[in-house]
């Protein structure tokens, strides 16, 4: 079996976890990493401070956001030849 149903019953037999137990785990995973991506994107359109993204997100995952802007920035500035 593959997909989804086929990755949960492998990581069960694997992990010797039940499948409700990773589902909740994989659920709690989800949203952690939704509500990251939200604080990351509130900061970034600058409606939210840096502090608030830190406390959110984490240091290091603002400033991975922040490395990923500027690279962004100076391969556009590239593009137009300046």
């Amino acid at each position: 079996m593959s997909g989804i149903l086929g990755q949960l019953e492998q990581l069960a037999r694997e992990t010797k976890k039940s499948e409700s137990e990773l589902m909740t785990l994989a659920f709690e995973t989800g949203l952690r990493q939704l509500w990251r991506q939200r604080a990351l994107d509130r900061y970034l359109r600058r409606e939210t401070s840096r502090e608030e993204a830190i406390a959110d997100a984490g240091m290091e995952w603002v400033e991975l956001a922040e490395r990923q802007r500027e690279a962004i920035l100076q391969d556009i500035e590239w593009a137009r030849g300046r």
